[in-house]
């Protein structure tokens, strides 16, 4: 078994190109999708009645956010804009209030209409504590923002329906997860070259045994595939700096059911098919639906058909999407993530087990 693995491996370092590709189009894609290009902020076109109110304390308190930077304009500009689609919406601020002037559905409303609203709420929350002591307000600004007394911890409590929304993990975690289908699938394509080779007969002859010939491929397509996903996450955190709410190891952790899913789909197909053409042919058909039902190009919670929905509970990407966004957007603890993580481990041995069964069946041609 550990010469077959070896072999692997010596053939990987001299042949690195799927491997290599695949990471670069996870890189790639995510980091366009994602709009990191941009700076990762949102610009809003806003309208404030006075100049002056540029200058509000509540606007600092959104600006200190750093989520989106104000485009300040006209009311006459920022509607143009939006009507003609260059904006998705627009802002106009009151002293004790605000207003979106919505044109294009989008997750980013919702981002913005919370980020102001909690600004408003802690400029109200900071005019009590003024009305109540000597200070000044721009001093206990100062205070609250800068230097803290003491400190508080918030907690969230998210109804069933309640849908959080990152488009920069969610772009990261979605094309990591269909990129690494590639190179899972064309790493157990080796399987199908051996047996038309001629080179699976004569490990069968020599003393190997079957079982340890099917764990090395096994273990050589999860180590490839895995260490795919590690190289892209170690990127967008060290590198692109990409915030993973302090759950970056959990994400990795809720990873390895999710390889071993994709390795046993991929083991599956091979068995499936007869040819080498077959399997080509079948791959980006099962890896590009799989993508777009299990919610990996966009969140599942934007889908209305119950169809759809129904299909995507048997897609291996449908839970690992779930296991990522819930560790890291929802903060699931063990017991929470257990569900996903289960589904994808039943997923992996009914797979790999139909898929040995069927290879020990079918000729390969």
């Amino acid at each position: 078994m550990t010469g077959i693995f070896l072999t692997k491996i010596k053939w990987l370092l001299r042949n690195p190109w799927t491997f290599l590709l695949m990471t670069v189009f996870s890189i790639g894609f995510a980091f366009i999708v994602g709009g990191f290009n941009s700076f990762d902020k949102i610009k809003v076109p806003t309208y404030v009645e006075e100049k002056s109110m540029q200058e509000m304390d509540v606007v600092q308190l959104i600006e200190k956010q750093g989520i989106f930077v104000f485009e300040w304009m006209s009311y006459e500009e920022m509607e143009e804009k939006i009507i003609s689609g260059k904006s998705e919406f627009g802002l106009h601020l009151y002293e004790d209030d605000f207003q979106i002037i919505v044109g294009i559905d989008s997750p980013n409303i919702n981002i913005v209409e919370q980020s102001v609203t909690n600004a408003y709420r802690k400029d109200r929350q900071i005019d009590q504590l003024a009305s109540g002591i000597l200070e000044s307000k721009q001093a206990i600004l100062h205070e609250i923002t800068e230097e803290p007394i003491f400190k508080t911890e918030s907690t969230s409590f998210y109804g069933n329906d309640t849908f959080v929304y990152d488009s920069n993990l969610h772009s990261v975690y979605g094309f990591t997860l269909f990129f690494v289908v590639y190179t899972i699938a064309y790493s157990v394509f080796q399987i199908l070259i051996e047996k038309r080779s001629g080179v699976w007969d004569r490990m069968i002859l020599s003393p190997i045994r079957k079982w340890e010939m099917y764990v090395a491929n096994f273990l050589y397509s999860f180590l490839i595939g895995y260490s795919q996903i590690l190289a892209v996450f170690l990127v967008f955190r060290f590198i692109i700096k990409v915030d993973f709410h302090g759950t970056f190891l959990q994400a990795l952790l809720v990873m390895i059911p999710y390889v071993l899913a994709i390795v046993a789909l991929s083991i599956l197909i091979t068995g499936a098919v007869r040819t080498t053409q077959q399997y080509n042919a079948v791959i980006p058909i099962v890896t590009i639906s799989m993508a777009m039902i299990g919610g990996a190009f966009w969140p599942l919670e934007i889908v209305e058909s119950k169809f759809m929905l129904l299909l995507s509970k048997i897609v291996p990407i449908t839970y690992g999407m779930e296991a990522l966004n819930g560790v890291t957007l929802y903060g699931y603890s063990f017991e929470q993530t257990l569900f996903p993580i289960s589904i994808l481990l039943l997923m992996s041995v009914i797979m790999t087990g139909v898929g040995i069964h069927l290879m020990e069946k079918r000729f390969i041609s």
